[in-house]
């Protein structure tokens, strides 16, 4: 059996999205920014229980704001992991907002938020920080070192195997 998933990384620019997107299908990291312009596609197939899982990722233009993302790109999505720079609050101060946003116009649809950059920061610190703004973060990852990047698409793959 094997399953296609599609899954849009959303958040604002230079939070990491390519950057775990890459780790994730090819095991690499730069320290060169690119901004991504549109849209970006890549996939990766992995087995869980042995089932195949192929992921086709969409790495979309970094927004301030999700209803600012054209709509057709999030036709079809699968799961959502909504990204934020663990070193810049800017791009979490809207959170709670944004993961509303989604759980109420996608509401059957995955979801999962990730803290990036979580290698440059005390993660004891920034957990205090985002508990007094009521944040809940599932992942804490470091597109640079790999840390939890495979989790998250484990995680959604074991979701999808149990639908």
């Amino acid at each position: 059996m094997n399953k296609s998933k599609k899954i849009v990384l959303v958040g604002h620019f230079g939070v990491g999205k390519s950057s775990l997107i890459r780790r994730f299908v090819s095991n690499s990291f730069s320290n060169d920014y690119k901004v991504t312009i549109g849209v970006q596609i890549l996939k990766r197939e992995i087995e869980i229980d042995q089932k195949k899982i192929t992921f086709i990722i969409w790495d979309i233009e970094g927004k301030e704001a999700l209803q600012e993302i054209r709509p057709s790109y999030l036709l079809g999505t699968s799961a959502f992991i909504y990204v934020v720079d663990a070193t810049r609050n800017a791009t979490y101060l809207d959170f709670n907002n944004e993961i509303d946003y989604i759980k109420n116009n996608f509401p059957n649809i995955g979801l999962v938020s990730v803290a990036n950059k979580s290698d440059l920061i005390n993660e004891k610190d920034f957990r205090a920080e985002i508990a007094k703004q009521n944040l809940v973060i599932d992942f804490f990852t470091s597109a640079k070192s790999g840390e939890n990047v495979d989790a998250i698409f484990e995680k959604l793959a074991i979701n999808f195997l149990n639908e």
